[in-house]
Order: structure tokens, then C-alpha cells, then sequence
């Protein structure tokens, strides 16, 4: 068979940037005479950089495809497999390339030639599989979806259909055939669900279980015992071929379907509501395939993959989540070239759960001895009750064996005694979040601890600086900001202080590494990044809402920025005592930009902990008694004046927090809010889309990009 590609030649001109991934085709001879099996291996020659798939790379594999039809028509191979080279399939589209595209056709050219070179696959003459080696994401996964088997690694680490994270839908056949294989209500979690919570993916065995590859093998065989299943697909083997009919079984009736739209609905209503046209569009074309055709749905992908392509939501998202969280993460400045320390043990001062879930980080993290202590055996024993039960729900959920479990449990100690502080490399604070209180506890440490022990602070506000200017030695004090839940939120902030050393710094940069989180180096000011950024705009709308703005007006104000939560439920979430303090510290250090509400220290005065509260369908209201503590103005504003004031706010706050050299750019701002604050990926940074809004100009007189 001979398939002209040439309409397609122009988009390789398109992406001159792309990285080949190259479809070599390779004869293997199946066991017990079942046949030839033509093998299409693909590999972009780049050492461990995943394969991933531009127009090069899918001309290449469809002329691979084309290339063995009249060998299986004529009887001379018996089938065909794709795999990947290893630990990876594909990574899916080339999506920083994509990013130069300029019209909606050439993303339209795109999603057409790997409709039409992955439907050369679904309509092979012969027997084809699709073997799942490695990582398999968007375009990777949809590669395999058209072959007529599957086999998946037990080792594979990340499954999925990302798109609708990315701002785009899966536009090679994706939507359309993942239902068919696994039915609506599992694909909705893959399409869904998974990429927008946090772009989860699957691992091997979770893809074999949900029904996407036919039988999970090992990593270290998975190639060999794959070729010889084949052979038993082939050779018509009853047992291999009756297994398949049990394991496929799924639900694909009316009533699944409209489960899994409504589930798939109230998934892009709570996670992106009306703001990123990507979940939208992607919502909209699962709808339809239970009354489509490949035909038709290959209409709507092409046509909904052409234009996200060139959206703004989509370069926003490969800003967000490839520039700053895949490069700027994994590359943070501000690393010193000096060795970090070894820590073989660490010490976290208070058992309270900020300071058990640090415990429990640092342990998991490091697999090192960690002891806490506190001022009575009680907290003591509650901080190890809580670790030891978060451990227990680990290994309930098959996350951690036993054993492991167990050791891990016995690395954590407690005392009421900071003398077992004497042998740890690196020390960390969690106390009650007062200046004299921290200071208290860091000089009690320094007659305890070794001269070269790291001293660090968990403090959100304080100054890092201020903690250790009565210490012998200063130096080796920095913040080491980590966010609440500590095992969940990313980010850590690292806070240096004129005195820091860079031994210290290094060592921090190094454990947030082996802790897997994202670290950012912030000059020592008052609440660093986030809450310094976030507490500006909480207080713009506290502001409205104490000067008349009615309560849902000010509070539903932000919907267009997408944000997790609304500034209401957020105050009630971190705590208006806490938000009120860090208010106050920052208000201290810079001036009455940041608004300190009484009627915020009213509710705090009566116990109050929220402002909303809910009835029994759960609808917020303010309840009377709340409302008599309050003293409401009566210059309300509208739903748009309340947004401008903070957008506006927020360009001066990080602008003149650029300018005084807290963060090395823009960029480490938008890294921290995405990371710490749960800033939308589709508006690619707070600070470009501020530039986008035009507010960056209007405020600061130059945009920030």
C-alpha cells in the first residue's frame, strides 16, 4: 500500500524545530512458529529524552504502517506491534514546538495526519498491538489505541490523556476510542478527571486494570513475554484469547454513559468553570460519541486541535507547566556552587500537625532518623500517633509493604527533652508563629546542637533574619517555607538572609530534591512570595467587602482568574486568625497597602471561623450573629471594580517585589503561585497574565515579560 503524505509536507517546515522520533521497522520471528510479526520500534536517538511526535515524526510512522500492508495482505507477516524504545512509548505531542504555530490551519494539518496515520493502524489487515513500554501520554497513548491488542509494563509511570490540562482535547482519536475500549465512565477519569486534578496519569498496572492494555507483564521481560503472547493471540490460543473477553468486560449502556457526562461535567465545572476553553471543547466531543462515527469525530478533534493550538490558553499552559514547573523547577536559581552537608539525622522542634507532617516528610524523603519534641508527653505522643496512622493509610492503600512501613515508622522518635537534638545535621522549626517564641526556641537549640547543625524556620511571615540576630552564629539560619498539606503542595521557599551561608543554602536546595518539592530562593521579606501575593488580594476584597460590597459580589469576583477556592473559603481554610496575623506582619513591614479588617478581628474577638456558612442543601450565607459583629460601610462596588482593584493590587505588589530583589524574575513569582497557590496553568503565570490584561502596563508603566 502506497499513502501520500505530501499534503502533509508543508507542517515538517512548520516545526523546524522538531526532535525525529524515527519508526524503524524490524522483522521478529514469534515462538512456536506463529509467524513474523513486522515490529515498529520508535526511537528519537536521544538517550533517555522521550520519544515524542511531531508531523516528521507521524509521516515517519504512517509510511512505517503503509509500508507492511501488502506484506500482511500477501501472508508474509502475520502482524503488526509498535513499542517504544526504552521506558517510553511517546511523551505525545510535540508541544513546545507546537507553541510556533501561527494560524489554525496548520494545527487543523496537524490533527489531520495523525488521524490519518493512526487510522493506517486501525485498518491493518492483519492482527496489531500495541506494547505499552513505557511512559504513554496523549498522542503516545492514542498511538496505541488503534491497534487491536494491548500489553502494558508493570514499570510504565505515566499513562494518560493530559490534553485537557494542556488547554487542548486529545485529537488523534483519543476520545473517541478510549470509551469504546474501557467504557465512558473510566475514560471520563482518564480525559477528565486525571488531567485536571493535578495532571495525574497511570501507572502500569493501573492502565492494565482499568481495562486500556489486555495483560500486564513485567519490565524486565515485558518485551519478550509481549512477542509471545502475540503468538498465542495469533495462534488463536483458547485460554489467552477467553481471558481477554473477562478482562474487557465493561458497561457501555445509556445509563453509563450518562453517569460518566455528568461526572465528566461537574469535573470542568469545579476545576477550570467556563475559563479554559480546552475542557469545554473536549466535554463537548465526548457528548457525542455515542452517536458518532470515527468519521465524524475525527471532524470535531481536528477542528477543536486546530484552533486550541493557537490559543492563548494553550501557551499559557506549555508556559506554565514546561517553562516554569518542568524547567524552572527542575533548574531553580540561585543554587550555590558549594557542596551541600550530609544529613543523616533531623530534628523538627513541636508536634502539632504542621510539624508531624514535616516529620513524616523528612523521614519518607530522606530515610533517616527524625525526632520531634514538644513541652509535654501528650503532644509528643499525638504528633507520633498522627505519623504512625498517616503510615498505616499508606500500606492499607498498598503504597508501602509492611516492612517498609514499619521501618519507616521507626525512624520517628519524640522526647520533651531538646537535648536528642545533639546529634541532628539540620533542624527545623514549627512552633506558635511569634517572634519571641522562635527566638526562644533558636537560642535553646545553639547550647544544644553541633556549630555546623543547619537551623532552620517553617515561619510563613516572620523575619528569618530577625530570629537569628541574637544567635552565635547567624549564618547558618534560613527559612525553609513548606506549604500546608505538606505531603501534597509542591513548593518549599527557601529564605536567605544577609548572614546565610552558601553551605546553608545548598543544603536546603539539596534536601527539597530529595524531598521531592519544588524549591524557590526568596530574599528574607516578610511572607516571602505567596502569601505575601495572596494576602494582598485576600485583603483587597476584605476591603470591598467592609466598605458595602455585598458578601457574594466581592467574593465571586475572581471567578474569571479560576482560581481553587474563593477568597472567603480560602480565609476560612487557612484560618482568619492566621490570615489576620500574617496580614498584620506584612502591614508592619509594608504600610497600609495591606488593609487589616476590624471586622476580621471582630469575628476573631467571638470565636467566629468563617465568614460563609452553609445550609442544609449547602448554599453559603452570612449568619445573623456574624453579621451583627461586623460594621458594614456603604460604598459598595461592582463585581468588575472589585476584580480590577486586585489585579491592579497584585501588579504593584509584584512589581515592587521584583523590584526589591526577593526572587531572581518574574518567572520564580509565577512558579510559586502556581505550586503554592494553585494558580490556573491556562493563565500561564500571574504575571503573564497580567501583562495580557494590560494591568502590568497601567500600573507599573511596563509589562513584566
Amino acid at each position: 500500500m502506497s499513502e501520500d503524505f505530501s499534503r502533509f509536507t508543508q507542517l515538517t517546515e512548520d516545526f523546524p524545530q522538531e526532535v525525529l522520533t524515527y519508526s524503524r521497522v524490524e522483522d521478529v520471528e514469534l515462538p512456536d512458529g506463529a509467524g513474523t510479526l513486522a515490529l515498529i520500534r520508535l526511537d528519537n536517538q536521544q538517550g533517555k529524552r522521550p520519544n515524542t511526535l511531531g508531523p516528521g515524526s507521524l509521516i515517519e510512522f504512517g509510511k512505517a504502517v503503509a509500508s507492511q500492508y501488502e506484506r500482511a495482505e500477501s501472508g508474509e507477516i502475520v502482524g503488526l506491534g509498535v513499542i517504544g524504545k526504552a521506558g517510553a512509548l511517546a511523551a505525545g505531542a510535540d508541544i513546545v514546538s507546537a507553541q510556533g504555530l501561527t494560524s489554525a490551519d496548520q494545527g487543523v494539518g496537524l490533527a489531520e495526519l495523525g488521524h490519518y496515520s493512526y487510522n493506517l493502524l486501525a485498518d491493518f489487515p492483519a492482527p496489531t498491538f500495541g506494547f505499552i513500554n513505557g511512559t504513554a501520554l496523549g498522542g503516545g497513548l492514542e498511538i496505541a489505541l488503534p491497534a487491536d491488542y494491548r500489553t502494558v509494563s508493570a514499570g510504565a509511570k505515566a499513562i494518560g490523556l493530559p490534553e485537557a490540562f494542556l488547554g487542548l482535547v486529545p485529537g488523534w482519536g483519543g476520545i473517541y476510542r478510549l470509551p469504546q475500549l474501557i467504557g465512558p465512565e473510566a475514560a471520563a477519569q482518564v480525559i477528565f478527571s486525571n488531567p485536571l486534578n493535578n495532571n495525574k496519569s497511570l501507572k502500569g498496572k493501573q492502565a492494565f486494570d482499568l481495562g486500556i492494555a489486555h495483560v500486564l507483564f513485567d519490565d524486565e521481560s515485558f518485551e519478550q513475554e509481549s512477542l509471545a503472547w502475540a503468538a498465542k493471540i495469533i495462534a488463536g490460543d483458547a485460554d489467552t484469547v477467553a481471558r481477554l473477553k473477562t478482562h474487557r468486560s465493561r458497561d457501555t449502556s445509556e445509563e453509563a454513559w450518562a453517569r460518566a457526562i455528568e461526572t465528566a461535567t461537574k469535573t470542568v465545572a469545579a476545576k477550570t468553570g467556563d475559563t479554559a476553553p480546552g475542557p469545554l471543547r473536549c466535554l463537548e466531543i465526548f457528548k457525542q460519541v455515542p452517536q458518532n462515527s470515527r468519521e465524524e469525530d475525527r471532524e470535531l478533534e481536528v477542528k477543536a486541535l486546530g484552533e486550541l493550538l493557537v490559543s492563548d490558553e494553550f501557551r499559557n499552559t506549555v508556559y506554565g507547566f514546561m517553562e516554569l514547573v518542568q524547567k524552572r523547577g527542575k533548574k531553580p536559581a540561585g543554587v550555590p556552587e558549594t557542596a551541600p552537608r550530609s544529613i543523616n539525622r533531623v530534628g523538627v522542634v513541636g508536634a502539632g500537625l504542621m510539624a508531624s507532617q514535616l516529620a513524616l516528610v523528612f523521614a519518607t524523603g530522606l530515610q533517616v532518623p527524625v525526632v520531634i519534641t514538644d513541652i509535654d508527653q501528650a503532644r509528643v505522643d499525638k504528633g507520633l500517633d498522627y505519623i504512625r496512622a498517616q503510615i498505616a493509610k499508606q500500606m492499607e492503600k498498598g503504597r508501602l509493604p509492611q516492612e517498609k512501613a514499619e521501618a519507616l515508622a521507626g525512624l520517628v522518635s519524640g522526647s520533651t527533652d531538646k537535648s536528642v537534638y545533639a546529634e541532628t545535621d539540620f533542624v527545623i522549626e514549627a512552633v506558635f508563629e511569634e517572634i519571641g517564641v522562635k527566638k526562644q526556641v533558636f537560642a535553646e537549640l545553639e547550647e544544644i546542637i553541633s556549630p555546623d547543625t543547619i537551623l532552620a524556620t517553617n515561619t510563613s511571615s516572620l523575619s528569618v533574619t530577625e530570629m537569628a540576630a541574637d544567635l552565635k552564629h547567624p549564618e547558618r539560619v534560613i527559612g525553609f517555607h513548606f506549604f500546608n498539606p505538606v505531603q501534597v503542595m509542591p513548593l518549599v521557599e527557601i529564605a536567605r538572609t544577609p548572614q546565610s551561608t552558601d553551605e546553608a543554602i545548598a543544603t536546603a536546595f539539596d534536601l527539597a530534591a530529595k524531598l521531592r518539592k519544588t524549591p524557590v530562593l526568596a530574599k528574607d521579606a516578610t511572607a516571602f512570595v505567596v502569601n505575601r501575593v495572596l494576602l494582598r488580594l485576600m485583603a483587597e476584597v476584605q476591603k470591598a467587602f467592609d466598605e458595602g460590597t455585598d458578601a457574594k459580589t466581592a467574593d465571586e469576583a475572581l471567578a474569571p482568574l479560576a482560581l481553587p477556592m474563593t477568597p472567603f473559603d480560602l480565609l476560612a481554610m487557612v484560618g482568619i486568625p492566621v490570615a489576620q496575623h500574617v496580614t498584620e506582619s506584612l502591614q508592619s513591614s509594608f504600610g497600609e497597602r495591606f488593609y487589616v479588617s476590624k471586622n476580621l478581628q471582630a469575628l476573631i474577638d467571638n470565636g467566629v471561623t468563617e465568614i460563609w456558612s452553609r445550609n442544609d442543601l449547602g448554599a453559603k450565607y452570612i449568619k445573623d450573629e456574624t453579621l451583627a459583629l461586623m460594621e458594614i460601610g456603604d460604598s459598595p462596588k461592582t463585581s468588575e471594580e472589585v476584580l480590577n482593584t486586585v489585579l491592579d493590587a497584585l501588579a504593584e505588589e509584584i512589581g515592587l517585589l521584583l523590584a526589591d530583589e526577593v526572587v531572581a524574575s518574574p518567572k520564580d513569582v509565577d512558579l510559586c503561585m502556581i505550586l503554592g497557590a494553585g494558580w490556573p496553568f491556562h493563565r500561564g503565570g500571574i504575571t503573564p497574565y497580567l501583562d495580557q490584561q494590560g494591568v502590568s502596563q497601567r500600573v507599573n508603566g511596563k509589562i513584566f515579560h
